[in-house]
């Protein structure tokens, strides 16, 4: 059943690095479910499948960040970075139609339910995205995550670099992670590395950060 709602997420992978959620071209049997998400008064459902993020259900981390974080500006160029199948991809969409958001992840099977999903809902406006496909010009106006811990301290620490060095001048990045998972000290060291990071929120082990250019 993964994690309590209240904890924050160690859901299972399956058979090795095929089945991680962060393996590039998982080989685990697939295993096709949905989950609903029903967020501000606006419900659908997505497809997901095993070897992607907590597919049995909505991401408790994920959840809070859809739920807490500021709105999004109505307009701009806008990232989720670390997709899965979609569900922060698809409620900016959904909430900004007339944003573009670049949906990326390491993983194809991820981006497969995530165009998928898009297609279902009809969001036009979303672009899924491996993440060397993505233009490295292109700037972001606002990047959303439940970054991916368990890729180790180092591979994060470049992953998270990669991308907020592409925030616009006035731009910002809302991250959820786990109180007990590094979130402190992730919060610490951004500030180090030129970008100001401050707490917005905190909820049963979770902290919502948002970080800034300095």
């Amino acid at each position: 059943m993964g994690a309590p709602p209240d904890q924050p997420s160690t859901e299972p992978t399956t058979g090795g690095a095929e089945g991680h959620y962060f393996a590039e071209a998982p080989t685990a049997r697939r295993r096709p479910g949905h989950i609903v998400v029903d967020l501000h008064g606006d419900r659908f459902e997505l497809a997901t499948d095993s070897a992607t993020f907590s597919p049995r259900r909505l991401d408790p981390g994920t959840a809070f960040l859809l739920d807490a974080a500021p709105a999004p500006p109505p307009t701009g160029t806008f990232l989720d970075l670390g997709c899965g199948y979609g569900p922060i991809a698809l409620v900016l969409a959904r909430e900004r139609p007339d944003a573009r958001i670049v949906a990326v992840d390491v993983n194809e099977r991820s981006r497969e339910l995530c165009t998928r999903n898009a297609e279902a809902l009809g969001c036009t406006n979303v672009d899924v995205r491996a993440p060397d496909e993505v233009d490295p010009a292109l700037r972001y106006d606002l990047i959303w995550s439940n970054p991916p811990i368990r890729i180790g301290k180092d591979a994060l620490h470049d992953l998270l670099l990669r991308w907020l060095e592409r925030l616009t001048p006035d731009g910002e990045a809302v991250l959820v992670m786990g109180r007990n998972l590094g979130a402190d000290s992730m919060q610490r060291w951004l500030g180090e590395q030129g970008f100001p990071t401050e707490r917005l929120a905190s909820k049963r082990g979770y902290r919502l950060l948002r970080s800034q250019r300095a």
